[in-house]
């Protein structure tokens, strides 16, 4: 049996080889991965940068492509269900990560930027799933009031309503066609003057062109055409990573955990626990978690806008 898979995946390659010892892994870049080199995968574990479809498939013996994400709009899933092979993604394995974030943000807003927000602001949350609920919570816990909305859990307000009355809108959905350019000319629009608006979901639910025309506050993790996001977005942003809300070890370690359990199930394997393994650890790694890390990340991107792949690949994980 052959797995290849990511290199920037961590506990990965380490579990597999300890707990497997008749599987072969084969560690890749994603500019690596190709349909030659999934010619004789049976497994196959990716990340966003990674185009799951007929063009990477057709010719291989792949039976089962795991993301380690939440979101899986890089995965032709129609394809692969139309040729048997079983997909899976991650969800809410870096939920609370993506929370901190955002978090972090309200905190930089208010402490840097010295945002005037009302005694008692409003966030609109875009999108209820594993994220957005967290997102809610916390912003309940330090007082502020929330606003929902995600009509197809039947959650919450209009779209309209959450942006007429909204301080800081977030969004948290998965992008499709639904959602696509979702935050728009019309959005903006009816959006208070000066209502700060994140996207820490996926590039393309904001057009950012729109966004620039507004003239609104904005912070951005996710971007249109990543790696290569606009200059003059990124210098407006008030804040600006580089698809890194995600990234902690506790969420890699989950999105890992995910994976194996899939690959498990499908092919009859000995499960493997991540947790118990104290050779997997990488908590020595974890990076800059003080107060004020989102603001030292954005001025190092700001500074360097043509390095956001080789930043986001160097990027060490937060937490523990």
């Amino acid at each position: 049996m052959r797995i290849v898979c990511d290199t920037y995946i961590p506990f990965l390659l380490e579990a597999v080889q300890k707990a497997w010892p008749q599987v072969e892994i084969i560690p890749l870049k994603p500019e690596e991965i190709d349909a030659a080199a999934v010619r004789e995968a049976d497994v196959l574990v990716v990340r966003t940068r990674t185009q799951v479809n007929e063009a990477l498939l057709a010719v291989s013996n792949v039976k089962l492509v795991c993301t380690a994400t939440i979101g899986f709009d890089h995965i032709d899933t129609a394809y692969c269900e139309s040729r048997g092979i079983r997909w899976m993604s991650c969800p809410g394995c870096n939920a609370q990560a993506v929370c901190d974030y955002i978090e972090e943000a309200i905190e930089e807003l208010i402490s840097n930027f010295k945002f005037q927000i009302s005694n008692s602001p409003t966030i609109g949350v875009v999108g209820v799933g594993h994220v957005g609920s967290l997102v809610a919570k916390m912003a309940e816990r330090r007082g502020m009031k929330v606003l929902l909305n995600d009509p197809p859990k039947g959650i919450g307000v209009s779209l309209d309503e959450l942006a007429r009355n909204s301080d800081i809108i977030t969004f948290h959905v998965p992008l499709d066609a639904s959602t696509y350019h979702m935050c728009n000319e019309a959005f903006l629009a009816s959006c208070k003057p000066d209502a700060v608006i994140i996207n820490a979901a996926r590039g393309g639910v904001v057009d950012e062109e729109a966004l620039l025309r507004s003239g609104h506050p904005f912070i951005l993790d996710t971007w249109e055409n990543e790696p290569h996001i606009n200059p003059d977005v990124l210098q407006r942003a008030l804040l600006a990573s580089m698809h890194i809300a995600g990234y902690s070890v506790e969420g890699k370690r989950n999105a890992a955990q995910m994976c194996l359990n899939g690959i498990a199930e499908q092919f009859n394997l000995p499960p493997i626990d991540i947790s118990k393994s104290q050779e997997l650890d990488i908590s020595k790694q974890k990076g800059d978690s003080a107060p004020g890390w989102l603001s030292r990340i954005s001025e190092s991107l700001k500074a360097n806008p043509t390095l956001f792949e080789s930043l986001r690949k160097s990027y060490p994980l937060r937490g523990a």
